[in-house]
């Protein structure tokens, strides 16, 4: 199996995690986003979104999208509920995780940390760190009653919304009002098998 992965990407390392925690060995390409490697045409014949990441198995089937990717790897295992009812509410916080969170959170902190933060993108930092706040807060809201956001236990859906919310702080977003998420951040780093962003 296979990674096309690009290190300080989130939306990676919610796969990397995923892959180690489950014990599924894999080899590990380095796509640099930034230089455009996703934008070659051996790339884009795989993933025609030209995104990272993207998992090949090992019939040579690819699958893109982070999220879905979780999915797929997840069903049959402990990290995903067999509960119809469990499974669509993985899927809805995964669905926020992509529409309220990631957008803002994320792209934030990679405006920040590896691209030139021009006028354009400074103006636009203010909204973005107000719709990522109301993000937060929405998880802080439901973590007043629960350790993990769904069934009670550790799931892909803490997965996904792990990967962004640790390294909130890289976008500049301040932590400190949102007690329970860093709890709940606590919990997910506490979990067997779990690996920082940094590791390949």
């Amino acid at each position: 199996m296979r990674l096309y992965d690009y290190l300080p990407s989130g939306n990676g390392y919610k796969v990397r995690l995923l892959l180690t925690q489950l014990g599924i060995s894999f080899e590990r390409i380095e796509m640099d986003i930034v230089d455009g490697a996703t934008r070659n045409p051996d790339y884009l014949n795989k993933n025609p979104n030209g995104r990272i990441p993207l998992l090949e198995t090992d019939e040579g089937i690819h699958l893109a999208e982070s999220n879905a990717i979780l999915f797929f790897l997840a069903d049959g295992t402990p990290m995903l509920p067999d509960r119809s009812l469990d499974r669509a509410r993985v899927l809805q916080w995964m669905f926020f995780e992509q529409y309220s969170h990631e957008p803002n959170i994320a792209t934030s902190r990679h405006w920040i940390q590896h691209l030139e933060l021009t006028e354009e993108r400074r103006a636009r930092l203010e909204e973005k760190r107000a719709l990522g706040h109301e993000a937060l807060a929405v998880m802080e809201a439901h973590l007043a009653t629960n350790d993990f956001f769904v069934a009670r236990r550790y799931s892909i859906a803490d997965i996904a919304l792990f990967a962004y919310t640790h390294v909130a702080p890289e976008g500049g977003f301040d932590l400190a009002s949102y007690p329970r998420v860093r709890a709940w951040i606590e919990r997910v780093a506490s979990q067997l098998r779990h690996i920082p962003i940094t590791q390949g």
